[in-house]
């Protein structure tokens, strides 16, 4: 099945995770295991360059417009690795020719060694995992790095990398919000095209989310968290960094290419262990999702091809509120007809009309519906009430 079939917008990307990691976050939900003892890495490459053939061959025809190594730390691998993975997926598929090829670091894993084996890889975008430019809310938040560090690895990203981002994480515990007007202040100096800018949020399953609960961990209330996003809209957007998504900012056309296929609802495959993936085959949206554990996936692999758990087809209706849920965090929006045509119905014209006499959402000219300044800090309500 092409990538012409009518459900599809053209848009598609392949996902690479990288489940390993040298310590884990108390923040982080993210599939990642911290491994220590021998370790064969071109073996673990190998399941690798299998997982991408099987979803290669579900997907022909497709033109591959995004690469994205997560994690985990995928600047724990060996630049040698990364460029075998590549080359996989270049056998397998069409790249476009600007195709954007994306790996996260840390800074304690960054070297310039390193980065410029990952450039010769083929990789042309890194993403940092700074999370603060504070010492002591680094520590707080189990990162091995120091600012000296974080700073060191942003510069020399720069200087290999045709494009960059880094991550800062806010509304800390005790963070004031004059702490943090001086802390992006600094960060702002510093970006180039691109910075990503999230709110702590308290995860089940992490040990931050176990403090919370023994009342260990003292997090804003709603008013104070409402009042650190407007800073932080406000600020990015006066550097020339305004929000393109509701946790992104970047200068015109150095938005994510790879986020942009997410919350523009298009396809990915999802390889390695623990990766997610939406794929339309025969007309239908997969929503697939693999085996988490590292070891466990690698075998899954070596003995079938691929090392998926969970296959699901989605229905219309699922797809309607999925589109609805990625595409509201965009500043552009969603396009009204696009979720009529995967849902089998129109979005209620009565729940459009309160929200727009609220205040929460917009049409704008090309007929777009998007949130509205005021309605992001409440999307998730805004999605409830357009999707019920």
């Amino acid at each position: 099945m092409s990538s012409l079939d009518p459900r599809s917008n053209g848009l598609f990307g392949v996902y690479i995770h990288w489940p390993f990691c040298a310590a884990k976050c108390p923040y982080c939900d993210f599939n990642s295991h911290v491994h220590r003892g021998e370790f064969d890495e071109q073996r673990y490459v190998e399941a690798y360059k299998q997982e991408i053939g099987y979803y290669a061959r579900l997907t022909k025809g497709r033109t591959v417009q995004s690469i994205f190594f997560g994690g985990g730390t995928p600047s724990l691998m060996d630049p040698r690795s990364v460029a075998a993975i590549l080359e996989t997926i270049g056998q397998y598929w069409n790249i476009a020719p600007k195709a954007e090829i994306t790996l996260e670091a840390n800074p304690t894993s960054v070297e310039a060694d390193r980065f410029r084996g990952y450039r010769a890889a083929g990789v042309n975008r890194v993403s940092l995992g700074v999370q603060s430019l504070r010492e002591g809310p680094l520590a707080e938040l189990g990162r091995r790095h120091t600012v000296d560090e974080a700073i060191a690895a942003v510069r020399l990203a720069q200087s290999i990398f045709p494009r960059s981002s880094f991550d800062l994480i806010y509304a800390r515990p005790r963070q004031t919000l004059s702490d943090w007007e001086d802390e992006l202040t600094e960060a702002l100096w510093l970006t180039q095209g691109h910075i990503s800018l999230y709110q702590l949020t308290i995860e089940m399953g992490t040990r931050y989310y176990d403090l919370f609960n023994a009342g260990k961990l003292k997090m804003p209330d709603e008013d104070l968290s409402a009042d650190f996003y407007e800073l932080t809209q406000e600020l990015a957007r006066n550097a020339g960094l305004p929000a393109y998504e509701i946790s992104n900012h970047a200068r015109p056309g150095q938005e994510s290419i790879h986020n942009l296929i997410y919350w523009r609802y298009g396809e990915y495959a999802g390889v390695g262990p623990g990766a997610h993936g939406r794929l339309i085959l025969d007309g239908h949206r997969h929503a697939t999702a693999a085996e988490k554990l590292p070891f466990e996936w690698e075998k899954r692999v070596l003995a079938r091809g691929h090392g998926m758990a969970t296959d699901d087809i989605l229905t219309w209706e699922e797809e309607g509120d999925e589109l609805l849920v990625m595409g509201l965090r965009l500043r552009e929006g969603i396009d009204p007809e696009r979720f009529s045509k995967l849902s089998g119905r129109k979005i209620d014209p009565r729940q459009i009309a309160e929200l727009k006499r609220i205040g929460f959402v917009e049409t704008l000219p090309n007929g777009y519906l998007r949130v509205t300044d005021k309605g992001w800090p409440v999307l998730d309500a805004v999605v409830a009430d357009l999707a019920a």
